[in-house]
């Protein structure tokens, strides 16, 4: 060809860094939207999808005979996946390994492989079809559930997404790299996700607890999903990094292999693995294990055996006499992958766009993807009601003017004159005119005719049904709630992955020693412990020790006394629970201000610690009883926090302006008083308040007045006394016989008598003679003294001087000390007589 021929008019110049830009954004929005990450809807990658869809279109059901993998491989690279046949069946086998996929979505027959890094067989030799979850991902498909696109050569059709009767991402997973970005989610329990779709819809309709519509809180949702349920088990350390994946999209669990320690004969000891963490190689595992005892990493191991078959993975490590077998596990631990950690990166296609998720917003995405197959589906059957309906018209019009059809067919030259006269004499549309030109003559019978009077009046029923669908979402998430329920029921099971607490090396008990502690936390927010024996006894009436240097605005809010080895049970105004043990509050000086406890508590903004007490033991007989600012009551089995994470875990669902005021623990045999400010009170058997779910809101505890509020509860005991302390720094102890039982949800009596002198009440406390009290006041001052120098007098009697504030100062807070918790090496005070003077209005 000769040169001077050569034409340069389709030569486009660019620059090459804009173009090598353009075409590398181009490659990596390929990479991310067709190939690498999953659909937030059916939890599927591409590859996986056009997979199923020809085992669906190869009829390879699973009750239907298995089909060569060579034939479906063949199929979804010529008809929807145009890429190597290689990487067609590697995903196909990952979907019917157990030890891989929770939920198997292909069923194999052959040597697809095994948890030892052994290669499936070829293509050629295994067989496959789809398993009993395949054809809940793919119902209804045919039903228009699902929008559905021309394939790479626009020959065919494929469906965009998959109708998905369950969150296949979350139950099963999903992993892979795509470019600048990786989706690493973990796969979950059935059971567990679906319960968590349900209370999400159960909000939506109203049929929770409260029977109120509301959105779903993340909390309740971590509550219902422990966290991921791996298919080869094991156990998560740790719930830290669950909690950050579930609220954040990210985060790392720490995975540990199921490890027994057995005797053996000759005072030898075993350890048994029957778990290991998911994804790890059983057969490197081994042979990881081998090499540290041939470099003598690890000393006293004899022997390493893998007894593993098809009803599981056992591994056993035979040890020497003289070796301390837990040493031994803890060192397979850090040293070998019997000790994993998974890290979770949630990132799905959502409207194909890429984005980080977290557990809630999953949830709604495939939520609002089922609405949309429901409705669909539905449209799609309505209309093929409503067009059969429409036939059915036109034939019992037909039935009823028979002998004039059957003299104008006759009279036709053709079947369209035919048409066409019986639109005109019997008024019927070209579809029903069709019909009934089609229409055999055996349905002339009398028989026939019932049949179809029968179909069309199902038909009315079903359309009238199928309407009440589209018109109401609350019957739409009714349909998708029984849907899901069944496929729970039919494919649910128990968790193969335990979750438990992480513990450390060592446990920081075993270092320290117990001590009782008061525990103070300000309006403002700072915590701090210090050790009991800190505050002196003081008269009453004297002016108290300094316990705490406030900035301005600020002052003691909470106060309560407990030893550092227990559990310290914190409530919030927003009604809310958190717990951590006493050590773990940074011990501060008598004077100090304390730690923010927000470096403590992962608490929300505007949410501030109300309630606050020691647990030794979750008893199973044990209740807390909650109170709100608003008069609301709420009784709640102790066992059920057992488990709160470090968020915290919602203890009360509170109505508007409302805020949680008090908690205490109860059992059936107990009495409650719940006080106001302005000095009323009512007293009911704790078996008034029937127990409820941590979510409930609860029923009313007291009628308030209209300027009144609860400032708290006590639950008294027998032989103790109704101790209340006022503003101006009075208080006094009442008899238990004064306050007589009432129905709950009264006014209640009058059990403090308020005036100015006295200010309102601000704590109320059930007491023995040999307890103790501290008195906080709003300049950080706190007084203690004994309970048995102040006065026992009537219910409308203002009580006695406590102690002396000035008109500009209040006391804020009062806390009980009681007798468990009082050292006798403490300095005592001489008790000063009481007067006649201090008793204001003794006498009722």
């Amino acid at each position: 060809m000769d040169t001077n021929d050569v034409t340069y008019d389709r030569i486009i110049h660019r620059d090459i860094n804009d173009e090598m830009q353009n075409c590398y954004i181009d490659y990596a929005m390929s990479v991310i939207v067709s190939r690498a990450l999953p659909d937030v809807r059916d939890g599927l990658k591409p590859v996986h999808r056009r997979i199923l869809y020809s085992m669906s279109e190869l009829g390879l059901g699973s009750d239907k005979q298995y089909r060569k993998s060579a034939r479906i491989v063949g199929d979804t690279m010529g008809k929807y996946h145009p890429h190597g046949d290689s990487s067609i069946y590697g995903a196909m086998v990952r979907m019917a390994q157990e030890f891989s996929t929770r939920y198997p979505l292909v069923d194999g027959q052959g040597n697809f492989g095994s948890i030892d890094g052994d290669s499936p067989a070829a293509m050629r030799y295994t067989e496959a079809r789809m398993s009993k979850m395949t054809a809940l991902m793919l119902a209804d498909i045919d039903k228009d559930t699902v929008e559905f696109r021309p394939n790479f050569d626009e020959s065919s059709k494929e469906p965009c997404v998959l109708p998905s009767r369950f969150p296949n991402l979350l139950v099963n997973g999903s992993s892979g790299i795509a470019v600048g970005m990786a989706t690493n989610i973990p796969p979950h329990n059935l059971t567990e996700v679906v319960n968590g779709v349900i209370r999400m819809i159960d909000n939506y309709m109203g049929e929770n607890e409260e029977h109120e519509v509301r959105e779903t809180e993340i909390e309740e949702l971590m509550a219902i999903i422990e966290g991921p349920d791996f298919p080869t088990g094991a156990t998560i350390y740790g719930r830290y990094g669950i909690d950050q994946a579930y609220r954040t999209g990210r985060g790392k669990v720490k995975v540990k292999a199921k490890a027994e320690i057995e005797a053996m004969q000759g005072g030898k000891n075993r350890i048994v693995v029957t778990e290991i963490p998911y994804m790890v190689n059983k057969s490197s595992l081994i042979e990881k294990m081998a090499d540290l005892v041939k470099e003598r990493k690890i000393d006293g191991i004899t022997d390493i055996r893998d007894e593993s078959d098809r009803n599981g993975i056992s591994m056993v490590i035979e040890l020497r006499r003289d070796v301390n077998p837990t040493v031994i596990l803890n060192q397979l631990y850090k040293y070998t992958q019997l000790q994993d950690t998974f890290s979770i990166n949630m990132l799905a296609l959502v409207d194909d766009k890429p984005k980080v998720l977290n557990l809630k917003q999953i949830l709604e995405e495939y939520l609002k993807h089922q609405k949309e197959v429901v409705t669909r589906r539905t449209q799609f059957e309505l209309n093929k009601a409503e067009a059969r309906a429409h036939i059915l018209e036109g034939l019992r019009k037909a039935l009823d003017n028979i002998d004039l059809v059957v003299s104008l067919i006759r009279e036709s030259a053709n079947v369209q004159e035919a048409k066409d006269k019986l639109m005109e004499a019997i008024e019927l549309t070209e579809i029903q005119a069709q019909a009934i030109v089609e229409m055999r003559l055996r349905a002339l019978t009398g028989l026939e005719r019932e049949k179809i009077d029968q179909e069309y009046a199902e038909l009315l029923e079903k359309i009238e049904y199928l309407k009440s669908i589209l018109a109401s979402e609350y019957k739409l998430l009714s349909v998708i709630k029984d849907e899901i329920t069944e496929v729970k029921q039919k494919y649910g099971d128990g968790r193969r992955t335990d979750i438990t607490i992480d513990e450390d090396e060592y446990d920081i008990e075993d270092l320290i020693d117990e001590e009782n502690i008061v525990v103070t936390i300000t309006q403002l927010g700072y915590i701090k412990r210090i050790p009991l024996d800190t505050y002196k006894n003081q008269n009453r009436g004297g002016k108290g020790i300094i316990g705490v240097n406030t900035i301005e605005d600020d002052f003691i809010k909470q106060l309560f006394v407990t030893t550092n080895f227990n559990y310290i049970m914190f409530f919030t105004n927003k009604g809310k629970a958190y717990r951590i043990k006493g050590y773990r509050i940074p011990e501060a000086g008598r004077t100090a201000r304390g730690t923010a406890i927000v470096n403590l508590l992962e608490l929300d903004k505007d949410e501030k610690i109300t309630a606050v007490f020691p647990i030794k033991e979750f008893e199973d007989n044990t209740f807390l009883t909650m109170v709100t600012k608003k008069g609301q009551i709420k009784k709640t089995p102790l066992k059920d926090f057992r488990n709160i994470r470090k968020g915290g875990l919602i203890a009360l669902s509170l109505n508007e302006e409302d805020e949680l005021v008090d908690v205490h623990q109860t059992t059936s045999k107990d009495a409650i008083l719940v006080a106001t400010r302005n000095g009323q009170g009512i007293m009911f058997d704790a078996t008034d308040v029937r127990p409820m779910g941590r979510t409930a809101r609860g029923v009313r505890a007291i009628n308030l007045g209209e300027t009144d509020e609860v400032i708290g509860a006590t639950v008294p005991k027998e032989g103790e006394q109704i101790l209340t302390t006022t503003e101006k720094g009075l208080g006094k102890r009442t008899q238990i016989e004064a306050f007589r039982a009432q129905k709950r949800g009264g006014k209640g009596l009058r059990i403090n008598k308020i005036t100015e002198k006295t200010g309102c009440i601000i704590g109320v406390a059930s007491v023995s003679e040999e307890d103790e009290l501290l008195l906080i006041t709003s300049q950080g001052i706190i007084i203690r003294i004994k309970v048995a120098q102040i006065s026992s007098i009537g219910r409308n009697a203002q009580g006695v001087k406590l102690i002396n504030v000035a008109d500009d100062v209040q006391v804020v807070c009062m806390e009980k000390v009681n007798e468990e918790f009082i050292d006798d090496n403490v300095e005592e005070a001489s008790i000063t007589e009481v007067s006649d003077e201090d008793i204001v209005d003794e006498q009722e």
